[in-house]
């Protein structure tokens, strides 16, 4: 089902659940999913979808621009353009464009890279804490979390998504995970532990919304 809102044609799909309200989001896709309760009719969800007309636009065009933002390739706070080239052996980095073999070599070098600068931005973060414990990296993509710190089982656990991200953020949630060694919570002496090496770390917070 598709409807006309300014400029744009929005798709949308409604799934009927045991809801009380209704709710509207967008998909990796674009498409509006509206999650209505069973008893809603068909013409009830499209005067709702008049009436939030000016929201909708908004989460479309957020959406829209997302979308374009991750269809380029991320790496370390700055977008490459990818161009395959089956002459290619060895990732060639040059201005704006990133040229390698196939998506595979792609993800190789992705993957490898994550677990050299995160290693090495951690040997830098060390220095900003005295008495830290040893522990080990884990590097895994995650959906809701840039880091997690398991103090128990002493392992540091870091987003791979985290590579797309400047190294000035990447340094943050390391000191952030670090700093839950000696603060299991985010508690006020928590955040003094993490200002003291990171004087600046609300707006790191806020551009990474941790």
């Amino acid at each position: 089902m598709k409807f006309k809102l300014n400029d744009y044609i929005i798709e949308y799909e409604v799934v009927r659940k045991n809801n009380k309200n209704l709710y509207f989001r967008f998909d990796e896709n674009c498409k509006l999913i509206i999650t209505a309760p069973k008893f809603i009719t068909d013409k009830e969800v499209k005067n709702l979808i008049t009436k939030n007309s000016m929201a909708i636009l908004k989460m479309y065009e957020d959406s829209l621009e997302k979308s374009i933002r991750d269809s380029k390739f991320w790496y370390l706070g700055k977008s490459y353009e990818v161009i395959f080239d089956n002459r290619v052996k060895d990732i060639e980095i040059e201005d704006d464009t990133i040229t390698c073999h196939d998506e595979l070599a792609l993800d190789k070098f992705y993957k490898e890279e994550c677990e050299r600068i995160f290693n090495e931005e951690i040997e830098i973060c060390k220095k900003c804490f005295s008495k830290l414990p040893e522990f080990r990296l884990r590097i895994r993509k995650m959906r809701t979390r840039w880091g997690v710190c398991n103090t128990k089982d002493k392992i540091i656990t870091l987003n791979s998504e985290l590579l797309k991200k400047d190294v000035s953020l990447i340094d943050y949630v390391i000191i952030h995970e670090m700093a839950h060694f000696f603060e299991g919570n985010h508690s006020k002496n928590f955040w003094k532990i993490v200002e003291q090496a990171i004087p600046d770390y609300k707006e790191k917070r806020k551009k990474l919304r941790y």
